[in-house]
């Protein structure tokens, strides 16, 4: 009869639970080190598309764009809604492969979309702007990776937050109120602060439903395209709340 209390009957279990345990930390790592560098990239991708059109100010590919373009305007504003639609509906038909070039076409339209700002803000607002959306993205990624705190509960909140923003949005462009405007800036930057804590959080969260399958490619792919809007965004609103436009 095997004695429980006898070290030889307990080592096997113990040293299996640790290398199960060993194996899914790394495995975890793995994941969203391959969600962080697709973000990051679609982040490179997108002020690397934006810089090259908006080069040569008001005689830019930008400028020209969106002062002359007409339809294709409006066209390269809406493509990037089409693209994350696309993604976020069709990703179960979709392979992988067709994920990740979806997602660099969404980065580089959002790109295009964005090359304006460099036509309507400092160069020095834009860059301060940046590195201050970076410092805060990895500082709030990094807490809603390591936090033991469940999230969840704020999610629904900040996501119909979102919702009463864009609203907010709609109302000010007929109202045009300064005041209003600082207010909506104010409260996107917080909005999206608790969105990327939340959706860090959620991301590592998922990788119990996906890791060993054939999914956890794609989910990774679309954790990225989480991240990227809430960095996107976050960078937006500061630039809107401590932003100087050109004369």
């Amino acid at each position: 009869m095997a004695n429980w209390s006898d070290p030889r009957t307990t080592a096997v279990p113990r040293a299996a639970t640790g290398a199960r345990e060993a194996a899914f930390d790394a495995g975890l790592r793995s994941y969203m080190l391959s969600v962080y560098n697709y973000m990051a990239s679609g982040v490179l991708l997108t002020g690397i598309t934006a810089m090259l059109f908006a080069r040569g100010g008001a005689d830019s590919m930008a400028a020209q764009l969106f002062m002359q373009g007409g339809l294709l305007r409006f066209l390269v504003m809406l493509a990037p809604l089409g693209v994350v639609m696309w993604l976020s509906f069709g990703i179960n038909r979709i392979s992988e492969g067709t994920a990740k070039a979806l997602f660099w076409a969404y980065a580089v339209l959002m790109g295009l979309s964005l090359s304006t700002i460099l036509l309507v803000y400092t160069g020095g607002s834009v860059a301060q702007a940046f590195f201050a959306t970076a410092a805060s993205f990895a500082a709030l990624s990094l807490f809603g990776y390591t936090t033991k705190k469940d999230l969840s509960a704020f999610g629904t909140f900040l996501i119909m937050g979102v919702f009463g923003l864009i609203v907010a949005m709609l109302i000010n462009m007929f109202v045009h109120s300064s005041a209003m405007n600082l207010l909506i800036s104010a409260v996107g930057v917080l909005l999206f602060a608790g969105l990327t804590a939340y959706d860090t959080q959620r991301i590592k969260s998922g990788y119990f439903a996906v890791r060993g399958t054939a999914y956890a490619g794609k989910s990774a792919v679309m954790g990225a395209l989480q991240l990227y809007l809430d960095f996107i965004n976050l960078f937006l609103f500061l630039l809107r709340f401590m932003g100087n436009q050109r004369n």
